[in-house]
């Protein structure tokens, strides 16, 4: 009953899974270079809160287990996830940790717009795996999309010399540039990661389960996370960094809780999307949003907004566009074809010729 739920409102689902993507896409980074801005100094932290908002997914299994419960009464599962599931979405889980830790090291060192294009090549290496692990078939349209979201990224990596912080020194900003560089392609490994386990878990995959499915990666990339904040002694500190933030004790805060609310937006959405599309799909909207991320970087903190950035922004419109437009094709071709088939086949069976013996 709840896959039938789920295939009927997969373009519901697609559309707020998009939504929560682009919001947490766009606004993420933002808050976290906030952060840094202001005098936050713990990469750690920073990283922690990427996942540490997993409790609120809490919320909505738990409204789905009502659901669930009402319409099969008693007999109703709380848990979805198998052993084979729970045990991938550990490993991936822990590597999400990791990649946590790349990108808040390179957001502490680099402007949102540098960081921004540089994980712009996240898309290279999603289309790069997903064609390893999940045979992603490439289009045309889809091809065309990944050059051009690529080439976006390419075009503003040519004019990033002068945007070094100051005050940076030039071996930490190089630190930056690789970590980041690093965390855009462990991503773009983590997603087709999450397409395949789908495909392999033998099991039914609903709405539900990719929520317990985020709910235990972000635990666990949150523990990571939190054995590096303990060897760290980030926690002992978090207190008195409030107090000499510039944003005053009650902002700091502010800003801690709405980073891991804004974050969980960014990682459910991305694996809610390869539930109703592919990994490809999810890559492709990360990408496209990249820029908007730059355009409200220059609105609020006044990074420099070049020709450079407006051709990557026009490149990324162009290749999402693209993308649409072909899977818009695939999908009538496909339906057509099904359509043709079944037409043929009722002819066949009431013509099939009955022979006695």
């Amino acid at each position: 009953m709840e896959a039938q739920v789920s295939n009927s409102w997969r373009k519901t689902l697609l559309i707020l899974n998009c939504l929560l993507l682009s919001v947490g896409t766009s606004a993420g980074p933002l808050v976290m270079r906030l952060y840094f801005i202001k005098g936050g100094k713990k990469v750690w932290l920073s990283s922690w809160l990427e996942t540490g908002g997993w409790p609120v997914i809490f919320i909505p299994l738990f409204i789905a287990y009502v659901n669930r419960k009402k319409t099969h009464g008693h007999d109703t599962k709380i848990i979805f996830m198998n052993l084979r599931v729970f045990i991938a979405t550990t490993v991936i889980g822990i590597l999400t940790g990791l990649d946590n830790y790349f990108y808040a090291y390179g957001v502490a060192r680099l402007p949102v717009s540098t960081s921004a294009l540089l994980i712009s090549s996240q898309l290279a290496f999603t289309a790069f795996f997903a064609f390893i692990l999940v045979k992603q078939k490439f289009t045309a349209f889809s091809l065309n999309a990944v050059v051009l979201l690529t080439l976006g990224a390419g075009v503003l990596a040519l004019h990033t010399s002068g945007d070094r912080p100051k005050g940076e020194s030039n071996r930490l900003y190089i630190l930056g540039f690789i970590m980041t560089l690093a965390a855009a392609a462990l991503y773009g490994l983590i997603l087709p990661m999450v397409e395949m386990m789908y495909k392999k878990a033998k099991m039914a995959i609903t709405y539900t389960l990719v929520l317990e499915i985020q709910l235990v990666m972000s635990f666990f990339a949150t523990g990571f996370c939190t054995v590096g904040m303990l060897i760290n002694k980030d926690f002992q500190g978090i207190a008195h960094e409030a107090r000499v933030c510039e944003l005053g004790e009650a902002r700091y805060y502010v800003v801690l809780v709405w980073g891991a609310l804004l974050w969980q937006c960014f990682f459910l959405g991305s694996i809610g999307v390869i539930f109703c599309g592919s990994s490809l799909l999810s890559g492709i909207i990360i990408a496209v949003f990249l820029p908007v991320t730059e355009i409200l970087a220059v609105i609020f903190y006044h990074e420099r907004f070049g020709a450079e950035k407006g051709v990557a922004l026009v490149l990324s419109l162009w290749g999402f566009v693209s993308y649409f437009y072909g899977e818009m094709k695939q999908s009538k071709k496909i339906k057509s074809q099904s359509q043709s088939q079944e037409k043929n086949q009722v002819p066949q069976t009431e013509m099939t010729p009955t022979v006695e013996p």
